[in-house]
């Protein structure tokens, strides 16, 4: 039988891998549409500089990067040559601060399992000779890393995929995407119609023109940066070989380098921003330059030429032979745009995505329309449904595009916020938590407090309780964070947990619904609460969520994003019985936490919030003081108390009910630092950080979550067959040292040998130790196992440990 007709938008580095990787699966009727000649169509692929670096904090990127790297290896042109010149790369340091970059990505690179070395300057430069800087203190090497020859690529790809039957037309522009009932049915060019059920945009800088034509605003930016190709060095004139020596990043001043025979290539995002409508890209006119490279402009090169002397002294004894300005699409958090509409069925995008992850990205999408998901890698932040409606406004896409070239290459803290459109998105809360001197943070757009300047008091009151971290750690950091956990262990707290995403499902189905994408029972009497699990068809997590009965034909459903609420809509039943709304804009939300929080609320409010009369995760709904509430009893916090909803009208009236009965009692607001520190002590997964598509709920200490008496879920075979067949596990580590905070994605050794690599880490103000969760080789997940962390040069010791670390009889929960 006849598999579905896919056709694919492009057929530059990504349209190539992904036709090469689904006629390799087996998929037979693969049309392949490019408006340019092939192999060099005039997209960001004919003119990419093809530097592959490996090193990236996202494990998906690495990974992808390293598939690019195999994969483009094996490949062979038709005279025999690889599509990989694997010389290595070399990422420079000039400045203390970028020495220890280096470190902290040296630790990536381990923790992804990519070998990678850090050399001093005086092997950086014998790797490179043509650098001759005393600016040079040193370099991280990648041997893996190189140069791929991206047409080269290209072409052996789609030679490989029409061998195995896919139709390739280039030259045919693409003039409309048919749909019918939001289905796609053809792919309508200027040499025909051509059915589809199917159909990837694969355009690149042209992808938001393509995604229009079956209404996808795609936030994407091409961008141009500057590529310029020197004569020969006279030190080197008449090399023979295109790339000898490694691939060079200068990232200190935003530029990079690759051989070229005898000459140099420099790239450089050293100037502004230089954004480009995909509707102004000019058309294909072989007598034209590529469409994809602007007109180079000398000014904005100048500096770049400057520095570039300065390192590369030869360069004074050339001259730029051809440059130009070239476009590449950029996206407001700097990830790839990949996966399905989530309006048209059949339509799918794989953009934004640079030659250093292209084939990674083309194997991901393969899998993804063979198996329905994908094995290979964890996208969940490549995924296409994962914006809120705010983050595809025209203007926010631009300003986070150019903010993301401008920090292309710059030392980003994990906690660094966005510097530009903020405020974006504010709670009801946010006045009163200004003349609370917060200081703000960003999450889901929010601004939401990191600590509260008010607490400084309490810093005096808690003296010789609150160590100061290691430097890096304590960005984004004050003792006021220590003080406002030991505040909340002792006496009571108010958090804004408005930043969470709230839902609401609705309808006479509505139970039945949710059963059948979550791990647990939820149909259930008013007023139950149930913390389950969402599995993708593989088995993997895809979220963990709460979900509360707040009527017989309405639940509350507690979420990490809007992949949850996309994924919630893909599977809404066709017969309308139930419907899913994101309500988190007209909601608030205030977790109410602390041995006091009864003292605080309970002469507020009709309900009774004996340990009996709402019992633990169990909700209500009623009154505090004039402000109607849902009052949900759970804690991420690990202490008494609850999450109290109203509606956006009546936040700031909450809060200021709450503040003034809470005087008496010693009542702080406190901020996102101290949560984090009060979860980990009591062991709470953070999906995205400790757990994502890639884990099972056994691996990640969760499996609780999947209950044996409820069946029917999407993922529940596949999870039967999957469970306990990681060769990982989540783990915590505690260690004594109290300046030696981490903060993710380091490695973890035994002895020499890296096992695994942090997810969540911070400093147990409760327990006196500082805390990890890892994810370790099973067999070491021991309690009292002893591992190491590597942390920029130092090698941290630490101990596996039984969790949760405090109140492990839920005693303070439940009290």
């Amino acid at each position: 039988m006849a598999g579905p007709q896919v056709v694919i938008i492009g057929a530059g580095v990504v349209g190539a891998a992904l036709a090469d990787e689904l006629t390799a699966m087996g998929w037979d009727q693969v049309t392949v549409v490019e408006q340019g000649t092939l192999p060099r169509p005039g997209g960001s692929t004919s003119h990419a500089p093809g530097l592959v670096f490996q090193a990236n904090s996202s494990k998906a990127l690495s990974e992808t990067a390293r598939y690019t790297v195999e994969k483009f290896m094996s490949l062979r042109t038709a005279q025999g040559d690889s599509c990989f010149r694997q010389v290595g790369g070399l990422e420079l340091a000039t400045t203390p601060e970028r020495e220890r970059e280096l470190l902290r990505r040296h630790g990536w690179l381990t923790s992804w399992g990519i070998e990678s070395r850090l050399v001093d300057a005086e092997e950086a430069m014998a790797l490179y000779p043509l650098v001759q800087s005393p600016k040079v203190r040193g370099a991280l090497h990648i041997p893996t890393d190189g140069l791929a020859k991206a047409v080269d690529a290209v072409e052996v790809q789609i030679a490989q995929a029409k061998e195995r039957g896919a139709r390739i037309l280039d030259n045919t522009k693409v003039i409309d995407i048919e749909t019918v009932d939001s289905k796609v049915t053809a792919v309508v060019t200027d040499q025909g119609t051509i059915p589809a059920d199917i159909v990837v945009s694969c355009a690149g800088i042209w992808g938001p023109r393509l995604s229009r034509m079956v209404g996808l605003e795609l936030p994407l930016t091409p961008l141009a940066h500057q590529m310029a190709w020197t004569t020969d060095l006279p030190s080197v004139a008449g090399q023979q070989d295109e790339i000898v020596r490694p691939i060079l990043r200068y990232q200190d001043e935003d530029l990079y380098y690759r051989d070229r025979f005898g000459g140099i290539g420099i790239g450089s995002y050293l100037h502004d921003p230089m954004p480009f409508k995909a509707d102004d890209i000019r058309e294909l006119d072989p007598s034209q330059p590529m469409p994809s490279e602007l007109a180079f402009t000398q000014a904005d090169f100048d500096p770049a030429w400057a520095l570039s002397v300065e390192l590369i002294p030869d360069l004074a004894d050339a001259r730029i032979e051809h440059a130009f300005n070239g476009l590449f699409s950029f996206t407001p958090d700097g990830m790839p745009l990949c996966g399905p509409s989530p309006d048209v069925e059949g339509f799918w995008v794989a953009e934004a995505v640079w030659v250093t992850h292209s084939a990674g990205v083309g194997r991901a999408m393969a899998e993804w329309l063979h198996d329905g998901h994908v094995s290979s890698f964890d996208v969940h932040e490549f995924d296409i449904n994962r914006f809120d409606d705010y983050q595809l406004a025209p203007d926010y896409v631009l300003a986070r595009d150019c903010r993301n070239f401008v920090e292309v290459y710059d030392i980003l803290h994990p906690l660094d916020p966005p510097a530009n459109l903020r405020p974006l998105r504010t709670s009801p809360f946010y006045e009163r938590e200004k003349a609370l001197g917060a200081v703000f943070l960003e999450a889901s757009g929010f601004e939401r407090p990191q600590w509260y300047e008010a607490n400084a008091p309490l810093v005096e009151r808690y003296l010789g309780r609150i160590p100061t971290p290691n430097d890096w750690a304590a960005r984004h950091w004050s003792p006021i964070v220590g003080a406002e956990v030991i505040a909340t262990r002792e006496g009571v707290a108010m958090y804004d947990m408005t930043a969470l995403k709230h839902l609401e499902v609705t309808g006479p189905g509505a139970a039945a619904f949710l059963g059948s994408l979550v791990t647990a029972n939820v149909d259930k009497s008013i007023g139950s609460m149930t913390y389950c699990l969402m599995l993708d068809v593989d088995g993997g997590i895809r979220s963990d969520v709460t979900v509360t009965r707040l009527a017989k034909d309405r639940f509350q459903v507690g979420a990490n994003g809007h992949l949850d609420l996309a994924w919630m809509q893909q599977h809404l039943p066709a017969d309308g019985s139930a419907q899913v709304f994101d309500v988190t804009a007209g909601t608030c939300c205030i977790g109410l936490w602390g041995p006091l929080a009864r003292d605080v609320v309970q002469p507020l409010t009709g309900i009774d919030l004996s340990a009996d009369g709402l019992k633990y995760f169990r909700g209500a709904t009623g009154f505090i003081g004039t402000v109607p509430v849902t009052m949900l009893r759970l804690s991420y916090v690990g202490e008494l108390g609850w999450e109290i909803y109203t509606t956006a009208d009546q936040g700031q009236k909450l809060w200021d009910t709450l503040r003034a009965a809470g005087q008496e009692h010693g009542i702080i607001a406190a901020g996102r630092g101290a949560f984090n520190s009060l979860r980990l002590e009591k062991g709470y997964r953070s999906f995205g950080h400790d757990m994502t598509f890639e884990h099972e709920p056994d691996q990640a200490g969760v499996g609780f979550a999947v209950k044996k008496a409820h069946s029917g879920y999407v993922g529940e075979e596949a999870l039967a067959a999957r469970r306990g067949q990681g060769d990982r596990v989540l783990a915590c580590l505690t260690w004594e040292d109290p300046t030696s905070t981490v903060m993710g994605k380091e490695p973890v050794f035994s002895g020499d040998r890296c096992v695994g690599y942090v997810t969540s880490a911070a400093y147990g103000y409760t327990i006196g130790r500082n805390i990890a969760y890892t994810w370790v080789d099973k067999d070491l997940a021991t309690t009292g196992t002893e591992l190491t962390i590597g942390y920029f040069d130092e090698h941290i010791p630490a101990v596996v440990s039984d969790e949760p670390l405090f109140d492990p009889g839920m005693d303070r929960i439940r009290g």
